[in-house]
């Protein structure tokens, strides 16, 4: 099985890091995006200085027109998660039946509260779906410093088969078979890193960030489980793993955007600026009703919900928590 021409669905920072990792492991790739100034500078060679500023990257095989991606091995939808039902429809006629495709966008649709995965069998059904996710920050993968990610794909040959391919020394796929688990990780770690920011924002301590990620990671867990997830891949590098990073560095535009709201920054303004961007945010009302519709408890993400959703304050969000009856650990 040889996987050795892909393209990347979407030019920003995570698609352009991602499209030059697969070059530098010898991959052929066209990147498909929607900005013309953008996919001009990426096939001049002058990088991506709209996402990717002051990054040195090779020039790429770029274009705006979906039906000029060709013949193609895999593909990377490196699209937002709120986006991706529109891409996925424009990319149909394209994708060839049993085409493996690489979900990377971390997030739950807002509007019907399904997965990446539900997404691409309603829009392109007889595609192969997988899920890359994990502890990676675009500028770190594009600069080429170690990164160790997930790779789920129910077929084993397939995912090993897809991890050599865009596997290298600095950026390692680890496989697994769980895509319920890669993908619930991925999209409850960006609202839990809204809180984080918030946290940090209200200069509350290193103590309190730390019982909230602790915390935070039991409401994913058990979200995850009942969803279908296995246990061994909520604690891998897309459970656990990317949670710690992302709640752990106004690198992440989730909790950069929570900093931002913490340190009194009005919602609406924020908003404005940033929710196009942000997962986190589109995301937050999505995880509560799976949460409500599987019976699970997830105080943390509902207070990040009711505080992008303008019905409470981030005050009244703390004061909530902290006053929540206490109870045993597990």
């Amino acid at each position: 099985m040889t996987f050795q021409r892909f393209a990347v669905l979407g030019s920003g920072a995570w698609g352009t890091a991602l499209a030059a990792t697969l070059q530098n492991a010898g991959r052929n790739v066209v990147i498909w995006g929607r900005d013309p100034d953008v996919i001009a500078s990426l096939k001049a060679g002058n990088g991506n200085p709209a996402y990717l500023p002051d990054i040195k990257l090779p020039a790429f095989e770029a274009t705006t027109d979906m039906a000029a991606l060709g013949t193609l091995d895999a593909c990377l939808a490196v699209v937002p998660a709120q986006t991706s039902r529109a891409v996925f429809e424009a990319a149909a006629p394209v994708l060839s039946p049993g085409l493996p495709v690489l979900l990377c966008a971390k997030g739950i649709e807002h509007t019907r509260h399904s997965l990446m995965t539900d997404v691409l069998a309603e829009t392109v059904p007889e595609s192969r779906p997988c899920v890359l996710s994990g502890p990676s920050f675009a500028h770190d993968v594009a600069r080429g410093l170690p990164t160790a990610v997930t790779l789920a794909c129910a077929d084993r040959p397939t995912g090993e088969a897809l991890s050599n391919a865009i596997g290298s020394p600095t950026f390692r796929p680890y496989w697994v078979s769980d895509l319920v688990g890669a993908e619930v990780g991925g999209a409850v770690k960006n609202v839990l890193a809204i809180a984080c920011g918030i946290v940090d924002g209200l200069a509350l301590g290193r103590s309190a960030h730390a019982a909230l990620i602790a915390r935070g990671f039991a409401e994913l867990r058990r979200l995850a489980l009942a969803m279908g997830a296995e246990e061994t891949t909520l604690s891998g590098l897309c459970g656990l793993g990317d949670l710690v990073l992302t709640c752990s560095s106004p690198q992440s535009r989730n909790m950069r955007f929570g900093l931002k709201l913490g340190q009194g920054t009005p919602l609406g303004d924020l908003v404005k600026e940033t929710d196009s961007l942000v997962e986190g945010v589109a995301t937050a009302p999505a995880v509560v009703a799976l949460a409500a519709r599987h019976r699970i408890d997830m105080p943390i993400a509902s207070a990040v919900a009711q505080i992008v959703s303008g019905e409470i304050t981030v005050n009244e969000a703390i004061e909530d928590l902290l006053d929540r009856p206490l109870t045993t650990e597990t």
